[in-house]
């Protein structure tokens, strides 16, 4: 027999707050564990524009094929509802579910395993607080012969490092504060990280940049040329907070990430972040030398840019702080990934609106008007002006992303 969704939620929650061994209190408990499902982002993965939250379905785009967001409610037939704490937290920790399946990474349990058990506790008790939702889901749409789970033994035996963070006791109480939310359930990584031959994080590359989804994850450590390392501690924070600052805005799957989960961190944790991100990389790495402005895709690029650009982004690349992104030494503009760029110029942009700052600016396509070649060469300009310094952007990258964008 079934129980009905309400009694079966409540004896879920019932039962989640009984296994607590902490001794927070119930109310406490399941809101903190809110609060981690909002930095994890669970929304991202789990939850459907217009749906029920977290019920599942998802399409998460792999090098590999195709995944699916699982059910997370508490629905006993579809969702986690017969789960036990243990099924969760070996979820979490080591890419488990329930009955020993093992799962793909793109569910981030590379970056998960650093969470703590009782954050995992907090986490649990919060979802089993949730209406329970039927909706079942196949997760694995992977081809062959990607969708057998038994290559995972190797796949985590090369890429897959389990255990909780361990505090560095060198470093501040704040620094190890923003590394356990960078590495751990921010899973910041899962996408700013480089990728090997068989997608499992280049960790000597901690953070310096991806191209994933036909997008570039940018370069997020403290160099100085490629990364965030002339931003101040302040921007990162205005970043994160509002989806924007003088150097950038948000855009792409950063927006969803900005609209979802990190406009609602805590400032004290965005702060911890900031001062954590500001310690990594090579922040003094020389720059490659810019293209002459002689040459002659520079002299193109340079009229394209004021007849086309100018306006907005000003003549010298300086843009309008919190308007027009900054094109003088942003990180993304010098990016060894020109994708983002190029994508931006294609189909435009609208940044996120977030609670901080709800007005979002918007940027036009000019795919209707400006030719491969054109964007090609008023990319390049952009990319060696203002002490910017880039490898060039070609027609064949503009053609071959404009044809992957078609419907």
């Amino acid at each position: 027999m079934k129980m009905l969704p309400l009694y079966a939620s409540l004896l879920g929650l019932m039962a989640s707050l009984a296994q607590a061994a902490d001794g927070s209190d119930s109310y406490d408990l399941v809101a903190r564990g809110r609060y981690l499902a909002v930095l994890g982002d669970c929304t991202a993965c789990h939850t459907l524009p217009g749906q029920a939250p977290f019920a599942g379905g998802v399409s998460i785009q792999t090098p590999f094929g195709e995944v699916l967001g699982a059910n997370i409610t508490p629905d006993a037939d579809t969702g986690i509802g017969r789960w036990s704490f243990e099924d969760f937290q070996n979820t979490m920790s080591n890419g488990h579910a329930r009955g020993g399946k093992r799962l793909y990474a793109a569910m981030p349990y590379t970056a998960y395993t650093k969470v703590t058990r009782q954050d995992n506790r907090a986490l649990w008790a919060y979802l089993n607080s949730l209406e329970p939702v039927r909706h079942p889901v196949e997760t694995n749409q992977l081809p062959f012969p990607f969708n057998i789970r038994t290559s995972l033994i190797v796949w985590n035996w090369l890429a897959f490092d389990e255990g909780e963070y361990q505090p560095d006791p060198e470093r501040s109480a704040q620094w190890n504060r923003g590394a356990y939310l960078v590495q751990g359930l921010g899973h910041c990584g899962s996408c700013h990280t480089p990728k090997s031959l068989i997608g499992g994080d280049k960790d000597d590359e901690f953070l310096s940049g991806s191209a994933l989804q036909s997008w570039m994850a940018p370069d997020i450590t403290a160099n100085s040329h490629t990364g965030i390392g002339r931003w101040s501690e302040a921007e990162i924070v205005s970043y994160l907070k509002t989806g924007a600052n003088r150097f950038d805005m948000a855009s792409g799957p950063m927006a969803e990430a900005v609209e979802h989960s990190t406009q609602h961190w805590k400032d004290e944790d965005l702060s911890a972040v900031a001062v954590y991100l500001k310690s990594l990389g090579d922040k003094d790495q020389s720059p490659p030398e810019p293209l002459a402005q002689e040459d002659t895709t520079m002299r193109t690029g340079a009229l394209i840019y004021e007849d086309q650009c100018s306006a907005c982004h000003t003549p010298d690349g300086e843009g309008i702080a919190n308007l027009f992104p900054k094109l003088a030494q942003a990180p993304l503009v010098n990016s060894r990934d020109a994708t983002s760029l190029i994508r931006v110029v294609l189909a435009g942009s609208r940044a996120v609106g977030t609670d901080a700052a709800p007005t979002a600016p918007a940027m036009p396509s000019f795919a209707w008007n400006m030719s491969d070649q054109h964007i090609a060469d008023v990319l390049t300009y952009v990319r060696n002006s203002w002490g910017n310094a880039a490898a060039t952007v070609s027609a064949d990258e503009v053609k071959a992303l404009r044809d992957d964008m078609q419907p």
